[in-house]
């Protein structure tokens, strides 16, 4: 009997002056645009997750300022299910000669019309999901999150 799990992610919504923070990479031999995002690793928290995912993909230090969202996703590529938890918040600038993870090409600035124009190159519909629902305001406090020792 094998054990099924989804995939559980975050992912870091970034605006600033109505640009939105992506980074390109690599991803199943296709270069796709995202949002620093990436798994939750054992022995951290949530909150923990997001703020290192932003800096190793980005080279930025994100501070969390709300929830945008929970997403669940079945990639009809490889099958697998993904659940991705998005926080919105801001960064510093990009930490000079920081190395980004491997598969990271760059980051980039790119506004509303313009994520919509690469759209075939985002690398899940969660990206385009999570900025909409952002754009429509939608928040939940951090404190949502319940941290049981």
């Amino acid at each position: 009997m094998s054990t099924w799990a989804p995939h559980l992610t975050v992912a870091a919504i970034i605006e600033q002056q109505g640009r939105f923070l992506l980074v390109e990479e690599n991803s199943e031999g296709q270069v796709v645009f995202n949002q620093p995002a990436g798994h939750l690793d054992e022995n951290e928290t949530l909150l923990e997750a997001v703020v290192r995912e932003t800096l190793e993909e980005a080279g930025r230090h994100f501070t969390p300022e709300a929830i945008t969202g929970f997403y669940q996703w079945k990639n009809p590529t490889n099958g697998f299910t993904y659940i991705r938890i998005a926080f919105c918040g801001s960064c510093s600038e990009r930490e000079p000669g920081r190395v980004l993870d491997q598969d990271i090409i760059d980051t980039t600035w790119m506004s509303l019309a313009e994520i919509v124009e690469q759209q075939e190159k985002l690398r899940s519909p969660m990206v385009m999901r999570c900025i909409q629902d952002y754009m429509q305001g939608k928040r939940y406090p951090l404190d949502m999150i319940s941290e049981i020792s």
